[in-house]
């Protein structure tokens, strides 16, 4: 009987499931059958798009490596891979099908990138590990419940281009606490935001053309703010020009809020009909009030605009006229009726609205 001596190494032994786990499945599509215990995949460079269902509840799939070239992930491509931890998806692919990633509930990290155009209804739904997400800016719309129960997500930057965000796309989001809407985003569906339990604050860049419905945050119970940055700019230019007597008309508008060049808007719970027969409580745009601020706005860019014709008028006279001519003589203004006449037309219109 040999025995070994004292400095030999031990030999490391392998098992078949080590192996295999260390193994890389090469993807080249065309039919392939996947095996269901795969770990680690590898594309082929000739590869154009995962077909539908090939890596459906691969649930010990953990790494990825797609090709560039490749152009579509086909619906449900990667549903249920359980374990599965973070995807790059390479500049060439346009097309992400519906439920391609929907309960990969390890999935931590998602890269998107600006070749992608279309993501389709539910893709990311119950990736309950996710903690941010970049929308390239040729996304037009995001469907519906994209990221529903998406329960970690954080962080969600929507690039302008996009348009519509879809029913429930961010449903559920639970630990989202603010929202930044894009001035390209010109539709939201009912529900968008429902559940979003911890979401304080509604960034709109748009607040001229947008739709928002009654319910597009339905049970936002922490929600407590709307602020419009472009309304904020008008107003501050307004200040900073002198008309600095808009600022005790806006006290007058209760609840509305002008601190650090922000303006606040305030949010109104109210209950809606959910459901025949259901009633729930959202949080909307005090539109009454938002009428208001506009309209007041544009009332003192309007009187701020006919003094600086007033004085362009002014600066004309004087430099046609003579050395010796009074300069106050060449002042020039616009009859009081109809300053006053063009200043409340105005105010009207956007009260009306």
């Amino acid at each position: 009987m040999m025995s070994s001596s004292a400095g030999e190494k031990k030999r490391k032994i392998i098992s078949v499931d080590e192996a295999s786990a260390n193994m890389v499945f090469e993807y080249t599509s065309n039919g392939q059958i996947v095996p269901k215990d795969v770990v680690r995949v590898r594309f082929h460079p000739s590869v154009i798009e995962v077909e539908e269902r090939a890596f459906m509840d691969c649930i010990k799939l953990k790494e990825v490596v797609m090709n560039v070239g490749l152009e579509q992930i086909g619906e449900h491509a990667f549903q249920h891979c359980k374990v599965l931890q973070s995807i790059v998806i390479p500049s060439t692919v346009e097309e992400i099908g519906q439920y391609a990633f929907s309960s990969c509930k390890e999935l931590r990290e998602v890269v998107l990138n600006e070749g992608l155009t279309s993501i389709g209804k539910y893709a990311f739904t119950c990736c309950s590990s996710l903690q941010s997400i970049v929308i390239p800016s040729a996304i037009v719309e995001i469907c519906s419940r994209t990221f529903d129960s998406c329960t970690n997500l954080r962080d969600v930057v929507l690039n302008n281009g996009i348009k519509k965000i879809g029913q429930s796309t961010f449903a559920y989001c639970t630990s989202l606490e603010q929202s930044t809407i894009p001035s390209t985003v010109i539709e939201i569906e009912q529900y968008a935001f429902r559940g979003c339990r911890r979401l304080r604050e509604v960034v709109i860049h748009n607040n001229e053309g947008i739709q928002i419905r009654g319910n597009t945050f339905y049970n936002c119970s922490s929600l407590e703010r709307f602020s419009f940055p472009s309304l904020s700019t008008r107003l501050d230019n307004v200040i900073q020009a002198g008309q600095r007597d808009i600022e005790a008309k806006l006290d007058d508008i209760t609840a509305i809020e002008w601190r650090g060049r922000e303006l606040i808007i305030p949010v109104i719970h109210r209950e809606i009909e959910i459901e025949l027969g259901m009633v729930g409580i959202a949080a909307v745009v005090d539109i009454e009030k938002l009428k208001k601020v506009k309209g007041l706005i544009s009332y003192y860019e309007l009187k701020e605009a006919t003094t600086l014709f007033e004085l362009a008028l002014w600066k004309t006279k004087i430099d046609q006229a003579d050395d010796e001519i009074n300069r106050d003589e060449c002042r020039t203004e616009v009859p009081g009726p109809v300053k006053d006449a063009i200043l409340q037309c105005t105010f009207r219109h956007y009260n009306n609205r």
